[in-house]
């Protein structure tokens, strides 16, 4: 693996991981929150093996610089400057919590790049919805005060540690070393971090507004895609699960004894997993490429 950093044109600098070779096919990997690059640590040596791997660490998030305007497709605009600096053609798109928002942008923008879709714990449907959620639903519908400190109360070193372990049955929860959490809250409180956290839990409902545009995406292009959900996650119901497989019927789906954040567990089996769905759909892709068109001689 290899740390870069990069100015993008409008003055931010967005660092990121890379690993294999540059002339294949790419994976991009997007993190969620309060998470960093650092999470695919354990991921990114295995797909190198197949594909050319970028991890960038969000905009406010790692050791990335924060946005002058926070939102989803703000962010979702810099890692597309990214791609297009570095020369990336086409590429997979692991969507994962916040993001979702930023590799759908990413992938509509440029849907013809897409090669498949790589689905971990994202939401881009209602179904996602469960309980969890009653606090950020009143918050859209009014951002007082109250709602404002309800929605915000898990910014704390206590909610960052719940985004590990809630949830998760106390055998795979205690396979989690207490450090990860308290790095993701020590960068939280870097400078402009937490004002991009709380940006971003409201910016979240324009993600949510854009879903009818998300299911008309996935209905036409209906890209090759793989799932592997942690089934204990706190945040996105199972209910998930099925509307993805109902939006892309072809999806090989895989749910694991894990949470939210499946790679502190299970990275070992997603790798497997995700190594083997990148060479066959490469693999598939070629021999399409290769075949005669219908009617040639």
């Amino acid at each position: 693996m290899k740390k870069e950093r990069l100015r993008l044109s409008g003055g931010t600098s967005l660092s990121f991981f890379t690993a294999g070779d540059a002339a294949r096919p790419a994976v991009l990997l997007l993190h969620g929150t309060p998470n960093s690059a650092r999470m695919f640590r354990d991921l990114m040596p295995a797909l190198a093996q197949e594909a050319f791997v970028i991890a960038p660490d969000l905009p406010g998030h790692g050791a990335s610089d924060v946005l002058p305007e926070i939102s989803f497709a703000a962010i979702g605009e810099a890692v597309s400057e990214l791609l297009e600096r570095l020369g990336i053609g086409p590429r997979f798109v692991y969507l994962h919590d916040w993001g979702a928002p930023v590799g759908l942008h990413v992938a509509m923008k440029a849907p013809e790049q897409v090669l498949g879709l790589i689905v971990q714990n994202a939401n881009a449907h209602r179904s996602g919805w469960g309980p969890g959620w009653a606090s950020q639903l009143e918050y859209w519908a009014q951002p007082n005060a109250e709602n404002t400190a309800a929605v915000t109360a898990h910014l704390t070193l206590e909610g960052t540690r719940d985004t590990y372990v809630s949830g998760v049955p106390p055998e795979v929860a205690s396979r989690i070393p207490a450090e990860h959490w308290e790095e993701d809250w020590r960068v939280m409180n870097l400078p402009g971090h937490m004002e991009t956290q709380r940006a971003l839990i409201d910016d979240y409902k324009n993600h949510a507004a854009r879903f009818d545009a998300i299911a008309a995406y996935l209905k036409e292009w209906q890209p090759p895609a793989l799932m592997v959900w942690g089934r204990h996650d706190i945040y996105f119901a199972l209910d998930e699960v099925l509307s993805w497989m109902r939006a892309l019927p072809r999806m090989e789906a895989h749910v694991l004894d894990a949470g939210h954040l499946l790679l502190e567990t299970h990275a070992a089996t997603a790798a497997s997993l995700m190594r083997d769905f990148v060479r066959r759909t490469l693999t598939c892709a070629g021999t399409a490429a290769a075949s005669p068109a219908p009617g040639a001689a």
